[in-house]
């Protein structure tokens, strides 16, 4: 890859690779459908669940393909999200509370309206309550994807936002996975994961800036953390915090910074193995015996209208209400129907919805496969209403004026610092 001294607009490069990312999640993600309801399904299911290694944790037994993708290399992922958060809050488009505040409230209500539509729906089933957070999540690869599908008719200043409320949501699933999806704790194992996490941050402090004694802290920090019954991929976030990073505002990034040398590394071959990978060992769902009657099902039904409903009424009527009080200011360059289209698609779910769906139902597989016909459908629904939508929606009369202005931006800082800061 060009060395990062040499990307000037490192920004655009990434919404691309995530847009192709999202294309190919897509694809992949239909391969598994079809696979898993065709003459391939018993060899489909069979390798995933085939013991291809040594018991590491008590609770997950036997390692198999399925469980390697899920908690060692969903671990990748949540590394790449907690550079990303880092680098956000340090050296992007999260520096400042000015920043920081339109973002969060979207994300805010696109996380508290899904629960709180989940928990309407399933009302009178209790033994589904702990399945709320699963429609709470947005896939930023799914929903850039869909936007790179529309080309310019997409304002930039949407793309940007939509990545920054990804980012939060992200952040708020990363903290209810490790609140409310814990199983029984270790308390040596737990124990251990603190000291490599304090050895860690012992290094940052101390100065080193190499980044293969923070890899390996990262490994022993998964596998301790893998034993004490906290979920395994909240080591990546953990490890990511801890990983130096060299901020310039309004300068594209340092070539000296390790955060970003390590994020500009691992963002392909999370966007194009590692997601794909999971989405196709994940979204995989055998339709024998499912009929139009199983997706008003309270639990499909739940994630459904979480996602498909709760989301755009969340973020759409919170960033509304933020703008008419004066809070703060809708992207420029957008109208009110675009954002309401931007709104739809953060009801794309996926990734990380089929991922808490799997830890909330872990012991009852018949449920889990419930719970991703529910993603499937809520995402789909937002991936083609968001579509139609944005396709559809008149640009703003100073879309033209705007995008010059944020390519101009684009181009001389690579991390846009001033894009969320001086909406209008």
């Amino acid at each position: 890859m060009p060395s990062i001294s040499h990307r000037p607009a490192a920004l655009r490069d990434f919404l691309q690779s995530e847009a192709a990312g999202g294309i190919i999640l897509m694809a992949v993600a239909v391969l598994a459908m079809i696979v898993a309801n065709s003459p391939l399904a018993d060899s489909y299911f069979h390798l995933l669940h085939a013991q291809t290694g040594p018991v590491l944790s008590e609770k997950l037994g036997p390692m198999t393909p399925h469980l390697w993708i899920n908690d060692a290399l969903m671990a990748v992922f949540f590394l790449l999200v907690g550079l990303e958060i880092k680098r956000e809050f340090v050296d992007g488009r999260l520096v400042t509370w000015q920043q920081r505040r339109l973002p969060f409230i979207a994300a805010l209500g696109g996380m508290a309206a899904p629960a709180l539509v989940f928990l309407a729906v399933t009302a009178q089933s209790p033994d589904l309550i702990q399945g709320w957070a699963i429609p709470a999540a947005t896939d930023i690869a799914f929903a850039i994807g869909v936007m790179a599908l529309l080309g310019s008719r997409v304002p930039t200043a949407l793309k940007l936002f939509l990545t920054t409320v990804a980012i939060v949501d992200d952040m708020g699933a990363v903290v209810i996975i490790a609140l409310a999806y814990t199983a029984s704790i270790k308390g040596v194992a737990l124990l251990a994961a603190a000291v490599i996490l304090g050895a860690m941050m012992a290094m940052n402090r101390a100065g080193v800036r190499h980044l293969a004694p923070y890899l390996l802290g990262f490994a022993l920090l998964w596998f301790a953390v893998l034993i004490s019954g906290v979920h395994a991929t909240i080591a990546g976030v953990l490890a990511a915090f801890t990983v130096p990073v060299v901020a310039t505002p309004g300068a594209p990034d340092s070539p000296d910074s390790p955060l970003h040398k390590l994020e500009h590394a691992l963002h392909p071959w999370s966007a194009f193995l590692i997601v794909p990978l999971f989405g196709f060992a994940n979204a995989g769902i055998s339709l024998e015996g499912f009929s139009l009657g199983s997706l008003l099902e309270p639990l499909p039904l739940g994630i459904a209208a979480g996602l498909f409903i709760g989301k755009q009424l969340g973020i759409f009527t919170l960033i509304w209400a933020a703008v008419k009080l004066g809070i703060a200011q809708r992207p420029r360059g957008s109208t009110w129907l675009q954002v309401y289209g931007l709104s739809v698609l953060c009801g794309i779910g996926f990734t990380m919805s089929l991922f808490i769906g799997m830890l909330a139902f872990a012991s009852s597989p018949n449920v889990i496969e419930e719970a991703k016909l529910g993603v499937i459908t809520g995402s789909l629904l937002s991936g083609l209403l968001g579509y139609l939508v944005l396709r559809f929606a008149p640009p703003a009369a100073d879309a033209a004026q705007a995008e010059t202005e944020i390519d101009r931006e684009i181009e001389q800082d690579g991390d846009v610092e001033a894009i969320e800061g001086r909406l209008r």
